[in-house]
């Protein structure tokens, strides 16, 4: 009873540990999301652009500045005698000492300034939105990313478990044929042969094996972890892999167009892009505001006082307008302006850039997609033939009526039809998520 009390203990206590140390997809998105680097930097700009607009519209607002004054004379005179109209006057030794006391406040104001500071309030939310959408962009990104980088590792696991069985079947042939040898029934040049055979199978397992690693490795790398520590990956397709492998996306090259139209609404980098360009362009109206009067008002009052207590008794009230023409700057203001132009220009190349990249992507993905459908039903079909051929040619070598070098070709072929098909599958499964990431309908909340 103890031994079984301890047997149980002992599976818990070990399946506790592989569940910490597993890694599902959705585990992997929700670190990804958390640990980014370029994530995190831009969530950090966030604060900048808030603190911007803050700032913006406090170009509205009248400042505000208060001060206070003291200060503190003292006179010692000798005494002296100065000649007053002919007559000697003597004026004896003599101390003074005197305090005074001030405070006040003034205020200035900006009433008109060429709509510099509308075009840098306007500059200023834009700026905070493209924000907000570059970081929006950003996780859809880190998403797709880390799909892509789950799957290669899946993918690299199935792999590794096909040429694995191949070297089990090698292994199984290799000791069928030694037999068979000794009995007489067939050469030794045959066991040559399956030896080498099973050497080039077992060489795959070694390179299978350092692909899977090195997915490993790029998959924790990318998502903050130590790239050394062990985890444990799914083994197979899940139920969501599985319902996209049975859902026949469409690929109706007529709706095109409106699925660009429907990525050009909703991709977050490039709508960014958009609100960055009219910032450039509010960065133009900030220019021309060098070429109109700027108008200010400004008031004060202040009270000053020998004594502390009479600071009050008396007060200095002012208020003014100040317009300011200009007349000649030396051709810094048309400097202003052809760089703003320019630079507005030049960001407009970009975004149209990004347009047509988006109708590029999207063409190619759907070109992809296409081929993707057809290779996954042939690459299947692939499959059931090699299989099937694999065991004709293998009873038939058994019952000495076939030749082995048919047999490695059926094995060969069969190997790879089984990777080929693995292959479309997660080539499909890929194209079907960037299809969501290229469209901007990729969604991240989920994971959040």
């Amino acid at each position: 009873m103890k031994l079984f009390l301890a047997s149980i203990l002992l599976l818990t206590s070990t399946n506790f540990l592989l569940a910490q140390n597993q890694l599902t997809l959705d585990q992997a998105i929700k670190i990804a999301l958390q640990k980014n680097t370029d994530l995190i930097s831009q969530e950090n700009e966030l604060a900048k652009g808030e603190s911007g607009v803050d700032a913006a519209y406090g170009n509205f607002l009248p400042d505000l500045n208060a001060y206070g004054s003291w200060d503190w004379n003292r006179v010692e005179e000798a005494g002296r005698t100065s000649n007053v109209n002919g007559v000697n006057v003597t004026f004896p030794a003599s101390n003074s000492e005197s305090r005074s006391y001030g405070v006040g406040a003034s205020s200035n104001v900006v009433l008109f300034n060429g709509l510099s500071n509308f075009a840098n309030l306007s500059r200023s939310k834009n700026s905070l939105e493209a924000i907000k959408l570059s970081i929006e962009g950003k996780k859809q990104e880190v998403v797709f990313q880390t799909i892509n980088l789950y799957y290669s590792v899946v993918e690299s696991d199935q792999l590794l478990k096909v040429r694995e069985e191949d070297v089990k079947q090698q292994q199984k042939n290799l000791e069928t044929i030694e037999e068979r040898n000794r009995l007489g029934s067939l050469t030794k040049a045959d066991v040559y042969q399956q030896q080498v055979q099973l050497g080039n199978a077992e060489l795959e397992v070694i390179r299978a094996s350092n692909t899977l690693e090195n997915a490993k490795s790029n998959l924790l790398y990318y998502l903050g972890l130590d790239v050394l520590e062990k985890y444990i990956y799914s083994e197979s397709l899940t139920d969501k892999e599985l319902t996209i492998l049975d859902t026949d996306i469409s690929t109706d090259f007529t709706k095109l167009n409106d699925l660009v139209n429907q990525a050009l609404a909703n991709r977050k980098d490039y709508l960014a892009q958009k609100l960055t360009l009219d910032s450039f362009n509010d960065n133009v109206t900030i220019a021309n505001s060098g070429h109109w009067p700027r108008l200010s008002g400004n008031a004060g009052y202040g009270s000053f006082a020998n004594a502390v207590g009479d600071i009050f008794n008396s007060h200095n009230f002012s208020a003014g307008l100040t317009l300011s023409i200009p007349i000649f700057s030396g051709f810094a203001t048309q400097n202003a302006i052809q760089i703003a132009e320019v630079d507005a220009m030049n960001y407009k190349l970009q975004v149209s850039d990004t347009e047509r990249l988006i109708k590029q992507n999207l063409q190619k993905t759907f070109l992809d997609l296409s081929a993707a459908k057809k290779a996954l039903l042939v690459t299947e079909k692939n499959v059931k033939a090699a299989e099937e051929n694999l065991k004709i040619e293998q009873e038939k070598y058994n019952l000495g009526a076939g030749k082995l070098l048919d047999v490695l070709i059926a094995s060969t072929a069969y190997q790879n039809a089984t990777t080929n098909y693995i292959n479309a599958q997660f080539y499909y499964i890929r194209l079907s998520e960037e299809l969501k990431y290229n469209l901007g309908v990729l969604d991240y909340t989920q994971y959040e």
